[in-house]
C-alpha cells in the first residue's frame, strides 16, 4: 500500500479521489497523464486494494474510479479541508440519494445543505423516508425540485451518474457515485446508501467534531 503511494502521480490521484470520484479520462486530463501511464497507475492502485473501478448507472460504457478507504483504517488519515458556505447534493430525481446526502450533512455539520434534481419526482420516495428515520434524520416534509441557476461559490455535489453525465460539471464539482436505492426498492438498498453517503461525509465531520462555520472561524 505505501509503495503503491510512494510515486507522487499516484498519490495525487488519491489525493484528488479523496473527494471526488472520478472517470479515468478526467483523471488523466486533471493531472496530466497520458492513457497508457494512467492506466498503469490504476492498475498499481487497484492491485493495493485502493481504488475501485464501476459502470456508470448512466452511460454504461463509461467507468468511474472510487477509493476504498478499508485499508486505511488504522493509518493515519489525511485531513479534509473544511468545506464552507453552499453546499448542493444532485441526483436525477431528487427523490432519495440527494434528499438523504442534504440531511445527512446538516446533522453532521450543523449547516444547513440543500438538494435537487434534473427530472424531479412528484415525491420522495418513501423507502427514503423510512431509511432517514431509521438513521435519525427527518424527511416528511421534504420536496423535489428542479435544479435552477448555481450560485458561485457552491460546492455541488453529484450523487447520481446520470445527472453528473447530463449536467457536464466543471472541474470544481465532486461527483460520488452512488448506487440508485430506488432500482431495488428494498430497506437494504436505501440504508446501503445512507450508510455510503454518511461515510463520505463524516470525513470532513468527525465524530464530536459538528461546529457551525462561525465556529471554525473564530
Amino acid at each position: 500500500m505505501h509503495a503503491a503511494l510512494g510515486e507522487l502521480a499516484r498519490l495525487a490521484i488519491y489525493d484528488d479521489l479523496l473527494t471526488s470520484d472520478r472517470s479515468p479520462n478526467e483523471l488523466g486530463q486533471r493531472h496530466g497523464v497520458p492513457t497508457n501511464l494512467l492506466a498503469h497507475h490504476l492498475a498499481v492502485l487497484e492491485a493495493a486494494g485502493l481504488i475501485t473501478r464501476a459502470a456508470s448507472a448512466g452511460d454504461r460504457r463509461r467507468k468511474y474510479v472510487r477509493l476504498v478507504r478499508e485499508p486505511l483504517l488504522g493509518h493515519a488519515q489525511p485531513e479534509q479541508q473544511p468545506v464552507d458556505g453552499r453546499v448542493l447534493f444532485l441526483c436525477s430525481q431528487n427523490s432519495a440519494r440527494s434528499q438523504l446526502a442534504a440531511a445527512l450533512w446538516t446533522a453532521r455539520s450543523g449547516q444547513p445543505a440543500e438538494s435537487a434534481g434534473t427530472h424531479p419526482a412528484a415525491r420522495v420516495h418513501r423507502g427514503a423516508v423510512a431509511a432517514a428515520r431509521r438513521a435519525g434524520l427527518d424527511l416528511i416534509a421534504a420536496v423535489p425540485r428542479l435544479v435552477g441557476t448555481i450560485d458561485a461559490g457552491t460546492q455541488v455535489i453529484t450523487v447520481c451518474d446520470r445527472a453528473h453525465e447530463e449536467l457536464h460539471p466543471s472541474g470544481s464539482w465532486w461527483h460520488w457515485s452512488i448506487p440508485d436505492p430506488v432500482e431495488a426498492g428494498t430497506a437494504a438498498a436505501f440504508d446501503a446508501a445512507v450508510a455510503e453517503l454518511d461515510a463520505r461525509i463524516r470525513t470532513f465531520f468527525p465524530a464530536g467534531s459538528t461546529r457551525s462555520s462561525r465556529e471554525r472561524h473564530g
